[in-house]
This record gives C-alpha cells, sequence and structure tokens, in this order.
C-alpha cells in the first residue's frame, strides 16, 4: 500500500525524531543526578512556583494529573519535595522543594542547560529566532486541527 504522503515529507515525523533526539539526551546526562526528565521539570517548575498545585505542575510539564502525583510521590519519597496542606484549603497541597530538592536541582539544571546550550550553538540567532517562530506556528496549527 502506498500513502499519499511519504513519511520522510512528513513534518509530524521529523519533530517526534528530535523531541525523541532532546529527551534521549536529557535522559542521559540527567542519570548521574538521579531524577528522570519528568522529574527534573517538576523540580524546575516548583524552584519558579513554590506552592504549586499538582494539576497546574501537570500542566507546566506537559504530563496528566496521574504522572504527576507518581513523580512528586517519587521525589518525595526521596526528600526532594515537601508536600503541605494549604493554609485555608486543607483538601490542597502546596509543593515546596527541600534544601536537598535545591542541591539536586542546580545538579540536574547544570546538566540540562549544557545540553540546551550545545543545541542553540548549532544555529545563528537569526536561525533560532526563526526557529521559535516556526515551532511556535506549528503549536498553533496543530492546536487549531485538534477536534474539541
Amino acid at each position: 500500500m502506498t500513502t499519499s504522503l511519504p513519511a520522510s515529507e512528513r513534518l509530524g515525523s521529523h519533530l517526534k525524531q528530535a523531541e525523541q533526539a532532546l529527551a534521549a539526551t536529557k535522559t542521559a546526562v540527567l542519570k548521574p543526578t538521579g531524577v528522570t526528565v519528568a522529574q527534573y521539570a517538576a523540580l524546575l517548575h516548583l524552584a519558579e512556583k513554590p506552592g504549586i498545585s499538582a494539576a497546574a505542575l501537570a500542566r507546566l510539564c506537559g504530563v496528566t494529573p496521574p504522572t504527576m502525583n507518581t513523580v512528586l510521590k517519587n521525589l518525595q519519597d526521596r526528600g526532594l519535595i515537601a508536600r503541605t496542606p494549604h493554609e485555608w484549603h486543607r483538601n490542597v497541597l502546596e509543593t515546596r522543594l527541600t534544601d536537598e530538592g535545591r542541591t539536586v536541582l542546580a545538579d540536574a539544571d547544570a546538566r540540562a542547560v549544557r545540553v540546551e546550550r550545545a543545541l542553540a550553538a548549532e544555529f545563528t540567532d537569526e536561525e533560532r529566532s526563526a526557529l521559535t517562530q516556526l515551532l511556535a506556528r506549528c503549536v498553533k496549527v496543530l492546536g487549531e486541527q485538534r477536534p474539541r
């Protein structure tokens, strides 16, 4: 069977290959820190938004709430985060980094930033700007194509 669009011409395939290469590289560089890419992302966002809810954190990290709950449980079991009831909303848990969490994040972030800088260095300023704009257009059109 032949399809109307060869795989080599499908932008989605190229986007997926790039995303998989980035994820595999970050997985490898983060391994010595003992955190996964998802755990690193959670720690990074928690550092910027202490006390954020698990649901909001899931949205920022691009995972489902059940997946985020697993990520948070694993981080809490390692002592990298603390979860405490919200002052006014006792059913809401606030999540914050512990001192150990900040230490692990600093190591993980230094490793991830090296990957990001190596990737960015492959492009000129103009190319990086164009790539960012093109990817934003991809996100926009794909959002428009998604059935509601």
